[in-house]
């Protein structure tokens, strides 16, 4: 007996409704219409392999995995012209490869503004800003509970030796061009 598998994405149809649409979109072009929306079987496919891959171990303990399923299908959207079905049969690879660095790249945006969130926190603590009262009403301290929660000084120092060492490489890139 034959085993079929089901896959949330079928390929050869997702490739049969990529060439549906773009014949569609150009001939829209050539009678000078409105391009056609995206029909929904593609906004779902995008969908569905967004939400799948952020289902992958090095994706899933994200707080913001709904922020990078949203980048990647709006990736797939901004850059579905790019896809040629001439050269491709695979627009599941394809579009998994674009949401893939939409993930990656909403990881490193929400690192850095973690950074600099705890950056300003260390800073208010360095400037006088954070003080707590003694119950006596006494004596006034740094507030510095904040910068040991979540290991705070150790991401920010490695977020600092991490842009050190990137800019080092590019300078040294630079330097073996010229």
């Amino acid at each position: 007996m034959a085993r079929t598998t089901t896959h949330y994405v079928d390929n050869t149809r997702f490739l049969a409704e990529i060439k549906a649409y773009r014949t569609a979109c150009n001939k829209a072009k050539r009678i000078k219409r409105p391009i056609p929306n995206l029909p929904e079987y593609l906004g779902k496919c995008f969908l569905d392999i967004a939400t799948h891959l952020s289902y992958k171990p090095n994706f899933v303990a994200y707080t913001y995995r709904e922020d990078m399923i949203s980048d990647g299908v709006e990736n797939c959207l901004v850059y579905f012209h790019n896809f040629d079905p001439e050269k491709s049969s695979n627009p599941f690879g394809y579009f998994t490869q674009i949401i893939y660095y939409a993930f990656i790249r909403r990881i490193q945006k929400e690192r850095k503004h973690q950074y600099i969130k705890y950056k300003c926190l260390e800073q208010a603590v360095i400037a006088g800003g954070m003080y707590t009262e003694s119950p006596d009403g006494a004596h006034i301290q740094a507030d510095t509970t904040m910068l040991e929660f979540d290991n705070v000084k150790d991401f920010i120092r490695r977020f600092d030796d991490y842009t050190t060492s990137r800019k080092e490489r590019r300078k040294q890139a630079k330097n073996e061009k010229i």
